[in-house]
């Protein structure tokens, strides 16, 4: 999943550097915009008229909401008055060569581990004390974990995906050449695991350690069993028609995969057909995360919508709609066109931990969606309605919540914000460089990782 994020974050990098402006209109506004485009289209070899060569007046642009999202949202600016993280309060750490698609603390907490596309994952050890420090600095901390190591056939292999088993004693990783590695905390490989014919995409333990759930860009998904130090194939699941997305255990046996094909699958080891299949989304569906109560799946697509699912139910609960077109519009002078792009992907969903089976049990449910559309949405699950629109400063493709579920970290064009969840702000924020594509807070939520380019950061957040 990271590494899709990365390939359209680099297309929204290039139409910048092509000379792309963005916009966001509503409809009305959109074709008015289309309109002129085909008046300058039709002036092409010939004069252009006097009020063709007046020069327009600049319009005021503004978001669009409905009348009824207007009731309720509350759309948040950056404020020049939020605290800036200083240099002193962050560790960075710069072992890796290129783009770091993920990152993921381990459960005890003191070893993070990074993916990169340079071919490898590493393990840094994480000191007790402050960040910035000299000795958290230092490269003594970083274990290289080699993906094309002995293999003369490979010279990169993007490394894609990770994830701790809940002990935290051993680590899998993902990668294009349709391996999956498991390595120890120290950084041994203790095995290797080759069945996809495609790319992994995500990679995922169940909360006992005893499965480890793949999913492919070959349409597939695939359960291993842990046992005896050893992993072996335990079931291949073959129910979408294009590349899995994400996948998410729901409990030890069970688990949902999405994929570009639109559905959702819910499948269970041992079945030999899928428990339940959503559809309902229209396009690429990107990511799909179960509550902490493993009742409701939320998911997120390429479509622009958030969906709610119940493992009770073959309709989803919720439709939510408010995230809303990114209009892109490409000049092109030399032949007087213009060019637009349409954007709405919804890149990932995260809930907040509140409601049934976290530890706010009496707190409402909420859920964050985070999209290409400069925003991220705060949304009411029991009612289905959006309780907030924080706008941020570029397209969002990674939310993480505190422990305590007060906080929300988010990720967009170098800068990764702390907003209150309860008054819908940023209040601390950290400038850094290129694209963020994950976002992370430690256990006790007094450390956030981030993946900045070729490097990983841990930020200082105590509030």
């Amino acid at each position: 999943m990271q590494i899709v994020k990365e390939k359209k974050a680099k297309i929204q990098r290039q139409r910048e550097k092509n000379g792309g402006k963005s916009m966001v209109f509503d409809q009305e506004q959109q074709l008015e915009h289309q309109r002129g485009n085909e008046k300058v289209k039709q002036g092409i070899g010939g004069r252009p008229e006097k009020d063709k060569e007046r020069k327009p007046k600049k319009k005021k642009l503004v978001k669009w909401k409905d009348q009824e999202a207007s009731k309720v949202e509350l759309s948040t600016r950056v404020p020049c008055l939020a605290s800036k993280i200083p240099s002193s309060d962050v560790t960075v750490f710069e072992g890796h060569s290129s783009e770091v698609f993920a990152c993921a603390w381990d459960p005890v907490g003191s070893l993070l581990a990074s993916v990169s596309k340079d071919s490898t994952a590493r393990i840094w050890t994480i000191l007790d004390g402050p960040c910035g420090s000299k000795m958290q600095n230092g490269r003594q901390n970083e274990i290289m974990l080699e993906h094309c190591k002995g293999d003369m056939n490979q010279t990169t292999q993007d490394v894609t995906a990770l994830d701790w088993n809940g002990e935290g004693t051993l680590l899998a990783t993902a990668s294009v050449d349709a391996k999956a590695r498991i390595w120890s905390r120290d950084g041994e490989l203790r095995a290797t695991l080759s069945n996809h014919r495609g790319p992994i995409l995500c990679i995922k333990w169940n909360k006992e350690g005893n499965n480890l759930l793949t999913g492919s860009f070959d349409g597939t998904a695939i359960v291993w069993r842990w046992r005896m130090n050893t992993l072996r194939r335990t079931q291949k699941f073959e129910f979408h028609s294009d590349r899995v997305m994400d996948v998410d255990w729901r409990d030890c046996d069970t688990f949902a995969t999405s994929s570009a094909d639109t559905k959702i699958n819910v499948c269970k080891v041992g079945e030999n057909h899928p428990v339940k299949t959503f559809l309902g989304h229209k396009g690429e569906v990107n990511s799909v995360k179960w509550d902490a109560s493993g009742s409701l799946l939320a998911s997120c697509s390429d479509d622009g919508t958030v969906k709610i699912w119940s493992i009770n139910q073959d309709e989803y609960v919720h439709d939510l709609k408010k995230h809303i077109k990114y209009y892109w519009y490409h000049f092109l002078t030399s032949v007087s066109q213009a060019y637009t792009w349409g954007l709405q992907e919804v890149y990932a969903v995260k809930w907040c931990p509140t409601g049934p089976g976290t530890s706010n049990p009496n707190q409402s449910p909420i859920l964050a969606s985070a999209s290409y559309d400069r925003t991220i949405k705060l949304w009411d699950v029991e009612a289905g309605t959006l309780l907030r629109s924080l706008n941020d400063m570029g397209p969002v493709y990674c939310v993480s919540f505190s422990p305590n579920g007060e906080f929300l970290a988010s990720g967009t064009l170098g800068n990764v914000n702390i907003w209150s969840v309860k008054e819908g702000r940023i209040v601390k924020t950290y400038e850094g460089r290129g694209s963020i594509f994950e976002v992370s807070w430690n256990k006790e939520g007094t450390k956030i990782v981030a993946c900045f380019e070729n490097s990983v950061c841990v930020i200082d957040v105590r509030m």
